[in-house]
């Protein structure tokens, strides 16, 4: 690859971590007004999350005199973390091929959420809070069961690809028929998409209790511009983990299509996530912790039924 290709794709790729950034808090939302409707409530508008976020970041912060540089530095991994997982998203490589991060790795993302989660876990002992402890271990042990079954989706993307680069599993992707084996793979990451973004039966992103927070009990030390931070982070986070599912489960347009139109069909096939999990969170109640290994369970077998039916 010569260098004016890889400057190209680096321009592309950080323009989609721009877009997506810009576009994620657009897209919880979505999430929560959907939620809402559902649930026959008025609810908060689609663009509040933009408002809570000028809210946080224009706010200084209150920190414990207990704290290390650690509980400092980690809402920027964390964000760091969240925006290169952005720029390594096969986005441009599915709408435009040949565009985009050509040299992204799927082990590369998975890394750097867990480079994100691990400081985030970090902090959370840092300030010597009861409640941070607790969930970060609650982060970390759900981490251990999920990861392994967000490895084995994206494996039955990539074997076909004939590699583990996002580019050509983007282009595997494309040209992917419907069939048993992807019908399973794509149940295996919707369910692994739901315990990533924290979301209802795995956790619930709007509470506050001390006995059934995971991800808010990391963060309740945290208030000013490095919670707004952790949030837009958590945002595109979700938005990433939503647009791999949409550009890699689910079936695309013909490969003739402008990209323009894959573009479009792309933000529709988004949304319609969107609105499976707000179903999801309607239709399900918070689970007991203990009953999360069985929950990841099934997205594991899952899985392993895509691989076998390949």
């Amino acid at each position: 690859m010569s260098a004016v290709e890889m400057l190209t794709q680096l321009v592309f790729s950080l323009g989609q971590a721009a877009v997506l950034a810009a576009a994620a808090p657009l897209t919880a939302g979505v999430i929560k007004t959907a939620k809402a409707r559902l649930q026959s409530r008025r609810g908060p508008g689609v663009l509040q999350p933009y408002r809570d976020l000028a809210k946080f970041l224009r706010k200084g912060s209150v920190v414990s005199p207990t704290t290390s540089w650690l509980f400092a530095a980690a809402p920027g991994i964390y964000f760091a973390a969240a925006a290169g997982a952005a720029a390594l998203t096969p986005v441009a490589a599915a709408l435009v091929p040949g565009r985009g991060a050509g040299f992204a790795d799927l082990f590369m993302l998975l890394y750097l959420f867990a480079l994100g989660r691990f400081f985030l876990a970090l902090a959370s002992l840092d300030a010597g809070s009861a409640f941070g402890g607790m969930g970060g271990s609650r982060e970390m042990f759900i981490a251990v069961l999920a990861e392994p079954a967000i490895l084995l989706a994206l494996l039955t993307v990539a074997l076909p690809a004939g590699g583990t680069g996002l580019a050509a599993m983007a282009a595997a992707a494309a040209g992917r028929s419907w069939d048993l084996a992807a019908m399973f793979a794509a149940g295996a990451f919707f369910l692994v998409l739901i315990a990533e973004t924290g979301r209802i039966p795995v956790d619930n992103p709007d509470t506050h209790l001390e006995l059934t927070m995971v991800h808010e009990g990391m963060i309740l030390e945290y208030s000013g511009r490095p919670l707004g931070l952790i949030h837009w982070a958590v945002a595109i986070k979700q938005l990433v983990m939503m647009t791999l599912f949409a550009a890699l489960f689910l079936p695309g347009g013909p490969s003739d299509w402008p990209a323009a139109a894959q573009a479009a069909l792309l933000a529709a096939k988004v949304a319609a996530v969107a609105l499976a999990l707000a179903l999801a969170e309607t239709l399900t109640n918070k689970m007991r912790l203990f009953k999360v290994p069985a929950f990841m369970a099934v997205a594991g077998v899952l899985a392993l039924l895509a691989l076998v039916a390949q």
